[in-house]
């Protein structure tokens, strides 16, 4: 008797982790993005668009025909002109993001997807510098930096996935989190960044 149940048992798990298996896929994606600040208390700065590019994977869990969870990681380098008392410069920004997107999709004639989704994303800087001081704004400097190296927002993501399984998505982040250094008494930075690029799902 305990054979049989031990049997069933393994029967049964093995099923269960060959349709977990059949939800799951994974793919890659490029996008191009244009990001600048939203600037508060900073009285004459103005931060206008700059452009870059993410690069990354996906991982797409199915868990019925018209809802999924995707989690993706992007590396990204975005830039900024940033303006203010006559003078300007360029903010470079190298980093890293962890979003996780909801997805609601429906099927097309064609055998491919409309997808949409929101969800919250943390990011990571791993390097930032202004052109005119050839220095990280993430380090330390007199006890103080510019500007955090986490960040936390939300994305949205809508993309259309032919019946090749390549795609087309368009994205948009908002960070929630003032990336001034909380050493800092004054003036608060919200990043955002449109993106629009391909992918491929395996």
């Amino acid at each position: 008797m305990k054979k049989i149940i031990l049997s069933l048992a393994i029967v049964f798990g093995l099923g269960v982790v060959q349709a977990s298996a059949q939800r799951v896929s994974f793919g890659v994606k490029a996008d191009a993005n244009m990001s600048s600040f939203i600037l508060s208390d900073l009285d004459g700065m103005e931060s206008k668009i700059g452009f870059g590019a993410n690069l990354g994977g996906f991982m797409k869990y199915d868990f019925c025909e018209h809802f999924a969870i995707q989690p993706e990681l992007l590396f990204n380098f975005r830039s900024s002109e940033l303006k203010g008392e006559g003078e300007k410069d360029n903010f470079h920004y190298w980093g890293m993001e962890l979003p996780v997107y909801a997805l609601s999709q429906w099927n097309t004639v064609d055998g491919g997807k409309i997808f949409a989704g929101v969800g919250p994303y943390v990011g990571l800087g791993l390097s930032a510098k202004m052109d005119r001081a050839d220095i990280d704004v993430y380090e330390k400097f007199e006890d103080e930096s510019f500007l955090r190296r986490f960040d936390f927002g939300f994305g949205a993501l809508f993309g259309l996935e032919l019946s090749n399984r390549m795609q087309i998505n368009a994205s948009y982040k908002i960070g929630v989190l003032n990336m001034m250094d909380e050493g800092r008494d004054y003036g608060k930075m919200f990043p955002h960044a449109f993106s629009l690029g391909v992918g491929y799902r395996f």
